[in-house]
């Protein structure tokens, strides 16, 4: 059984399984959702919509293609994909990091001995935005990586505008990242995923 399947309690209530009406008929007022792990047979939905997402703001995406394919060969277990109807509407994509802070190599390398997630992209399809996903997909995704027993913490950089959304979601930021891109400039923030161990307990991780 896989992490995700053993945490049947973080699903959001309104994300459930439709319920039984009196009469015997099922209730279908939101698209069946599923949350799974990435694998490279996803990696062009994922390219088509980062894409979307990232080059109208910053003129380049964080993973091309390429890359896209080679984190979720090396470690498909540091990916969640959000899935409505058969179909990618959201999507996180990480690798492991063995150092305290980001640098230019954590944007290419998968470090195996590491015990810090590097998150490097969450991107949500354009016509399921301002829907609250993004947050929800985070949300999910931490509680995922309590289940893993190597990660200690989550890192990742954005830009300063995206600073307010990330802290709305636990993250705390560390000051200015030694990463740049092109002109584009980063600050670093992280979150434990260790310490909760009375969640671990009763989660079934």
């Amino acid at each position: 059984m896989s992490a995700l399947s053993a945490l049947p309690f973080l699903k959001p209530i309104h994300l459930r399984s439709p319920q039984s009406s009196p009469g015997g008929q099922r209730r279908h007022t939101l698209p069946a959702s599923e949350f799974r792990c990435l694998s490279p047979e996803d990696a062009v939905s994922v390219f088509e919509i980062e894409r979307e997402a990232f080059i109208s703001v910053s003129g380049d995406c964080p993973l091309h293609l390429d890359e896209i394919r080679h984190f979720l060969n090396l470690c498909p277990e540091l990916s969640l994909g959000w899935f409505e109807e058969g179909r990618l509407v959201a999507f996180i994509i990480g690798s492991l990091w063995d150092q305290d802070r980001l640098s230019q190599a954590a944007l290419t390398l998968h470090k195996p001995r590491g015990t810090a997630v590097h998150i490097h992209v969450l991107a949500v399809h354009r016509t399921f935005r301002q829907q609250g996903k993004g947050s929800i997909l985070m949300w999910r995704y931490l509680q995922y990586l309590r289940c893993l027993p190597f990660a200690r913490r989550a890192l990742l950089m954005c830009e300063d505008f995206l600073v307010p959304f990330y802290q709305k979601c636990g993250f705390e930021a560390l000051g200015p990242c030694e990463v740049t891109v092109g002109e584009l400039a980063f600050i670093e923030m992280q979150h434990p995923v260790r310490g909760h161990a009375f969640m671990r307990r009763n989660s079934g991780c």
